[in-house]
């Protein structure tokens, strides 16, 4: 405490100087990188949903092989996009992207590209069109369009040839000609492996940063949309976030360097970063992304969805929430009531904002453009700014009388990039004096938006303190709320193991519980940096077989491996690799629990 006090007398002192000496009341020079202005009308969307709907909603599976007869196709209620859209709607989403082809290679648009498409399918006698029935709700309903094409295909008799570029290309530009305009176009990571390939059934693999061509196909999406954002590939403008639960770093950097470390460091950035590049959290309010009745009673809480939202769009980043649409071709109820609980809780918790009514003063200020006033003045193009060589500086939001509060919201000016590294938030009690908050997040970076929770404090002010920034601060907007209180905290597992290496030539791992347990999960989490990755598993209990299956997208994407099962009561749980990743000699495991 007393380093920051001397820090801030320091600031004061520089303030004073820096104002005599120069302040015309001139904005501040960029610091770089900065966003582009596509860039930033993407993040002021914040939350938009994910529709995963083809052969799989029908066959229970999150992957298909490729070899599924397009005749499942035939939802038992009828297709309502409508509906769809109007949940987005209502739950306060700006857009929607939906999986025009995953990767079985089943297309949901009547393509000449390949025969494996919606025309086969029972569905409308072949004539219909699911990708221009959502372009048409979207734009009824006012949200914008996105789509997602997978560049894997394990229906394609050519997957792995060159003539397979030119139809992925092709592809694209039906896509992007027919169903424009399009905020975001996404490419998955999913690359290679075993399938139906036309009935030659076998591996192929690919170099995806090489085989797929893609500075020309964002050449063939930007030159229809050239506001789309891309997720993925080899030239995206925003970045996946490193993980598929739900959440971005507490530091949370829009700046990145392409290439550095691994796919972890998508969940913080980097603060020297060379290129603009924020990050989108992409999770589904189910276990999987596909539907299955098995689901249905997992659709995640509402204090869970809560916590994902504080954890993306309250972290710096935008969230991409995923619906599996029902074999009904409606989203299920269960979803849409969760979601639209979560919606009104949000809603409320975020109707009064303490801070309209508050005085705020700043300890140093560029001038009167730049005065602390800006933070509360709703115009997103105004912000409080420190002069040149001021890099921290302090707000005070005293309120008239003493308020309940637990929420600090705060929004740096993007546009001239991104700069504050750490702030602390205290409150004055009744007695005038000042304390930290008790909070549960993170205060390092801010960014477009960051959101902290803490517990509440009945407060006469609330103080800020801007401890450090990569230049002189620029702080557009800053809301205080009061809101219910929330139970944040995950069901902790009941059984962990770190690191265990298993043989190839019996890949199983016995993890024996301290007493007879009822569980439902299990989580493998593969070995960091390590290519020997388990990509198809059982699981035992007490000898019997709960559950198997595969570990999509594991080799791209070597994120910690969720599944859920039973419940099961039992003591003895043996974890089987039924298969390992190509050229794997072993299998890693850097961590391995059940709850």
């Amino acid at each position: 405490m007393a380093n920051n006090t001397l820090r801030h007398l320091i600031a004061a002192a520089t303030c004073a100087t820096a104002i005599l000496s120069s302040c015309r009341s001139q904005a501040p020079e960029p610091v770089y990188p900065i966003p582009t202005a596509d860039q930033i009308a993407w993040k002021q969307m914040e939350s938009y949903a994910f529709v995963h709907f083809g052969l799989n909603s029908f066959t229970d599976k999150e992957w298909g092989y490729g070899n599924t007869d397009p005749e499942l196709f035939n939802p038992t209620v009828g297709i309502d996009c409508e509906q769809w859209v109007k949940i987005f709607k209502e739950i306060g989403f700006k857009g929607v992207i939906i999986t025009a082809k995953h990767h079985d290679g089943f297309c949901l648009w009547p393509t000449a590209t390949t025969e494996y498409n919606i025309t086969k399918s029972p569905w409308k006698d072949g004539k219909g069109d699911l990708v221009q029935e959502l372009a048409d709700a979207c734009r009824k309903y006012g949200l914008k369009l996105g789509l997602y094409l997978s560049p894997w295909d394990r229906n394609n008799i050519h997957y792995g040839e060159p003539e397979y570029v030119d139809i992925y290309h092709e592809q694209i530009r039906e896509l992007v000609t027919r169903y424009s305009p399009l905020f975001e176009f996404w490419f998955d990571g999913a690359n290679g492996g075993d399938g139906w390939y036309g009935g030659l059934e076998g591996r192929r693999s690919i170099d995806a940063k090489t085989y797929y061509g893609y500075e020309e196909a964002r050449k063939i999406i930007c030159d229809v949309n050239p506001t789309a954002m891309i997720f993925g590939g080899e030239c995206p403008t925003i970045r996946w976030v490193g993980n598929e639960r739900g959440w971005a770093g507490d530091t949370q950097w829009s700046t990145f360097e392409r290439g550095r470390g691994s796919h972890l460091d998508n969940q913080y950035g980097h603060e020297d970063g060379s290129e603009w590049l924020p990050s989108e959290v992409d999770v589904s309010v189910r276990p999987g992304w596909f539907y299955t009745a098995k689901t249905d009673n997992k659709v995640k809480s509402v204090d869970k969805l809560l916590d994902i939202w504080y954890r993306s769009v309250g972290h710096n980043s935008n969230l991409i929430l995923n619906f599996p649409i029902a074999s009904t071709g409606r989203i299920h109820p269960t979803d849409s009531a969760r979601v639209t609980e979560w919606a009104e809780i949000l809603r409320d918790d975020f109707s009064d904002n303490l801070l309209r009514q508050a005085r705020v003063t700043a300890d140093c200020s560029r001038g009167r453009r730049f005065s602390a006033s800006k933070v509360t003045d709703s115009d997103s193009e105004s912000y409080w700014s420190t002069p040149d060589g001021v890099n921290a500086g302090t707000l005070t939001f005293t309120f008239r009388k003493p308020v309940d509060v637990n929420r600090l919201l705060l929004q740096e000016y993007i546009q001239l990039g991104q700069r504050v590294r750490s702030f602390t938030i205290e409150s004055m009690d009744a007695d005038g004096e000042w304390s930290a908050v008790a909070a549960a997040d993170t205060t390092s970076t801010v960014g477009f938006k960051r959101i902290v929770r803490f517990e509440t404090v009945n407060a006469k002010a609330i103080r800020v303190r801007f401890n450090d920034a990569r230049g002189p601060l620029c702080i557009s907007n800053a809301e205080a709320y009061c809101a219910e209180e929330r139970n944040w905290t995950e069901d902790s597992e009941i059984g962990t193991t770190l690191l265990v290496s298993l043989p190839k030539e019996k890949p199983e791992y016995l993890h024996r519980l301290s007493r007879l347990k009822e569980i439902h999960t299990f989580t493998y989490v593969p070995l960091k940096g390590s290519r020997h990755l388990i990509t198809r598993y059982r699981l035992l209990v007490d000898g019997k077989i709960v559950s198997e299956g595969e570990f999509s997208n594991i080799v791209n994407n070597p994120v910690p491996q969720t599944v859920e099962f039973g419940p099961v009561k039992g003591r003895e749980v043996t974890f089987i690799a039924t298969s390992l990743a190509e050229g794997a000699e072993r299998a890693d495991i850097s961590e391995f629990s059940v709850k």
